[in-house]
């Protein structure tokens, strides 16, 4: 994938403080744009958009296509008249870390009044970009809408425990649910529609400041999800629609049971025999939210580890192959040029690195990974290439300040002081972010944690921990103008702002 060299920051939707308990697509994160340009950044990375379920983290997801609600704007609807601006008077304001709680029982209702609002009084233009939404997206909307109802009726269940005939999805109660539901399937076809258009009106607003939008895709869709209830012929599941073989990541360094992630694997086999059409159908969608991709746990399309389904943890599991190749060039059959990165961390071997390459992905380097032994040199500037994305780190990381005050040993610390050298201007998450944008890396990307200079309390995700992640939002640390003009001056210096130099000629050339 050929990248101009531009800088960005990663920041989750959810950690802007916006009105109504989570961050959303309201006025601070047209602020949040503001500030990347004036910082000249060209990229903003977001972590996915879709529904939550459990744990509201943004990678166990209701739907792999659909929007999370939480993430609509109230002050926007109230200026597009679906609200009444004394409806949200009293709600959870912008300070604070994230509620997802007081968004799913204050805020999601509001947005349901409005989504009846505009069904009952809609203008005829507004009407007709409701049906045009809906056809565009109608490979996907009808049974993520009927998912969202019955899971609301049968109490939040998981959906195989459901009535057999609604988890089996029987063609007698499914038609009957259209009509017996019909008020509150519209309602979330319509709440779909107000999460596109408000998003797609930020992402205009992006694009005319130059700012690209770079998603994020996880591998896996969650059990409980509208995809493996609308289509189990695709998953690894048995006769009684139960998970056979599951997810996840085998022992290593950092834990010895490994990973199980849960998530039910894909029927390879089975995808290839339909031309990757359900993999397809996700790529435009995704494609028609995003500019560029970030594949997670990418070493997955090459070969992942396959667990049986009741065992406790991930010790007991095998290496199974994959048809990335084939997947991959399916999608650039069909989308032309992948604007995808690789999120290749981990155990990655020769042929996982060949399938990105092949395919011109970049993959990623992550400054704090690199300072422990020689062998995690790789993670350090002198050894990137330019087809690379550069990270200080990311959500699953400590902050940098974190890093540096509370994980490091003694040892890992002096070899940061040997190759940064002593804390100077900034400390030491400037040093590393310097030493980021000035590499060979055609992208680089900093956690807004790290733009502010914040500390192990400001941390997003700490992996295997069930609590307490995914809240930070900034409030207190508002970005102002001054580390914007510092971002700026980073940013001309290591000739990431845009700037082409008029070409030189020789005298007498």
């Amino acid at each position: 994938m050929n990248q101009d060299r531009i800088s960005g920051v990663l920041l989750h939707v959810t950690s802007l403080p916006s009105y109504g308990g989570v961050g959303d697509f309201g006025p601070a994160a047209y602020e949040f744009v503001d500030f990347l340009a004036s910082g000249k950044q060209r990229l903003w990375q977001v972590l996915p958009l879709s529904p939550t379920g459990y744990g509201s983290s943004p990678y166990s997801a209701l739907s792999a296509f659909a929007g999370n609600p939480a993430l609509i704007s109230l002050e926007r609807l109230v200026q597009d008249g679906w609200l009444a601006a004394e409806q949200i008077v009293g709600l959870p304001g912008h300070d604070g870390a994230a509620d997802f709680g007081a968004a799913a029982t204050r805020k999601v209702p509001l947005i349901e009044e409005a989504a009846a609002n505009f069904l009952d009084r809609a203008s005829d233009d507004a009407r007709a970009r409701y049906q045009k939404f809906c056809q565009d997206n109608m490979t996907w909307l009808q049974d993520y809408a009927m998912f969202n109802v019955l899971r609301q009726r049968f109490g939040y269940i998981s959906w195989n425990e459901w009535p057999a005939e609604y988890a089996q999805r029987k063609h007698d109660a499914l038609t009957a649910a259209l009509t017996d539901h019909a008020r509150d399937l519209a309602i979330e076809q319509t709440i779909q529609f107000f999460f596109d258009e408000q998003w797609c009106a930020l992402r205009s607003y992006c694009k005319g400041r130059d700012i690209r939008i770079l998603g994020d895709v996880a591998i896996f869709v969650n059990y409980d999800s509208a995809d493996v209830w609308t289509h189990p012929e695709l998953f690894e599941l048995d006769d009684k629609l139960q998970m056979i073989r599951v997810s996840g990541v085998p022992p290593d360094y950092f834990s010895a049971t490994g990973q199980r992630w849960g998530n039910p694997l894909y029927k390879w086999g089975e995808l290839k025999d339909r031309q990757f059409d359900w993999w397809v159908a996700r790529v435009r969608r995704t494609l028609a939210l995003y500019d560029m991709i970030r594949l997670d746990h990418f070493r997955g399309f090459e070969a992942y580890w396959s667990i049986a389904a009741d065992e406790k943890t991930a010790v007991n599991g095998q290496w199974v192959k994959a048809p990335g190749h084939e997947l991959f060039q399916r999608l650039k059959d069909v989308f032309g040029e992948l604007p995808f990165i690789a999120e290749d961390l981990g155990l990655i071997t020769p042929e996982v690195d060949e399938l990105r390459e092949r395919f011109g992905m970049p993959g990623m380097r992550i400054l704090q990974f690199g300072f422990s032994d020689r062998g995690a040199h790789q993670y350090l500037p002198h050894k990137y290439v330019p087809n690379t994305v550069a990270y200080t780190g990311t959500h699953d990381n400590n902050t940098t300040l974190g890093w540096w005050k509370d994980d490091l040993s003694a040892a890992d610390r002096a070899n940061v002081v040997t190759y940064l050298g002593p804390e100077e201007d900034g400390g030491i998450v400037w040093a590393m972010m310097r030493a980021a944008a000035g590499s060979v890396a055609n992208l680089c990307i900093y956690p807004m944690q790290d733009v502010l200079g914040l500390g192990s309390e400001a941390r997003m995700n700490t992996p295997a921990e069930g609590a307490g992640n995914w809240t930070w939002r900034y409030w207190r640390e508002a970005p102002h103008p001054e580390i914007a003009a510092k971002l700026a001056k980073l940013m001309e210096m290591t000739d990431r702002d845009g700037y082409v130099a008029p070409k030189v000629v020789a005298e007498g050339a």
